[in-house]
């Protein structure tokens, strides 16, 4: 039996894809800052880790208790929608700490058993906002760029070692509550600078217009993360959601 590890699970894209794996007979270590979120169901084939890809401490613990993987799923992130002249730096090094950092430290962690084993496969959740320029998103866009670039390096650098390392780019979704989270943010963070008032509620009223079955599924992504876990052939970079696989088409 076949084992992946998936970042961030409490919801959205890493919790349907650990819900998709159990479903299709895989171990699955789903792993989430706080396990008390899980809404798993309860599986024989189901293991809920605790960890924060933002402390190295956790990473160590979750990775000894995990033990031998055959496929690492780096999914934890956090959006920030805002201008760039109301996002502090700390917002900056927390986009980056979660959503690349995090990456690099998660794909650090688990590379020597993979390697050593001379297989495996890290699979590292990006965003389609990488490939076309979307006002307000410039820092949360610049951590996934990071991790893109990341990502396509570090697929040369393993592979001759039988190591595989792809990239999946998610669409814009409704469903996964990126807006309402990101509103959230922004009012804990001190709310979005006068100038930009029109063009941000603009933004938000696109989002709330969006039917709930709009855009990128969470479906979406469990089945392309499924397809990049288990096709030999699938290619290091693949657009998951109809909006997704046009933006990639067109870039």
């Amino acid at each position: 039996m076949s084992t992946i590890l998936i970042t961030g699970c409490s919801t959205g894209f890493g919790l349907e894809t650990a819900r998709l794996f159990l479903d299709r007979g895989w171990r699955v270590i789903a792993t989430m800052r706080n396990p008390d979120d899980c809404s798993l169901s309860r599986h024989e084939n189901l293991t809920v880790l605790a960890l924060d890809v933002t402390d190295p401490a956790s990473i160590s613990a979750a990775v000894a208790a995990a033990g031998p993987i055959d496929v690492l799923v780096n999914n934890a992130g956090i959006g920030w929608l805002n201008a760039h002249e109301g996002t502090t730096d700390e917002m900056i090094r927390r986009l980056f700490t979660t959503n690349t950092f995090g990456t690099m430290a998660m794909c650090r962690a688990v590379l020597p058993a993979i390697r050593e084993r001379g297989a495996g496969t890290i699979i590292n959740v990006t965003s389609s906002v990488t490939l076309k320029p979307l006002a307000l998103l410039s820092a949360y866009s610049a951590s996934k760029a990071a991790t893109a670039s990341f990502t396509a390096s570090l697929a040369q650098e393993v592979a001759p070692f039988g190591v595989r390392v792809l990239e999946v780019l998610p669409g814009q979704s409704s469903a996964t509550a990126f807006s309402a989270n990101a509103r959230e943010r922004i009012e804990q963070e001190g709310g979005f600078p006068a100038a930009y008032a029109e063009m941000m509620e603009q933004v938000f009223a696109q989002f709330a217009a969006l039917p709930a079955d709009s855009g990128t599924q969470p479906s979406d992504v469990a089945e392309a993360v499924w397809r990049a876990a288990t096709d030999p052939a699938c290619p290091v970079r693949l657009p998951a959601g109809a909006d997704a696989v046009q933006w990639f088409a067109d870039a």
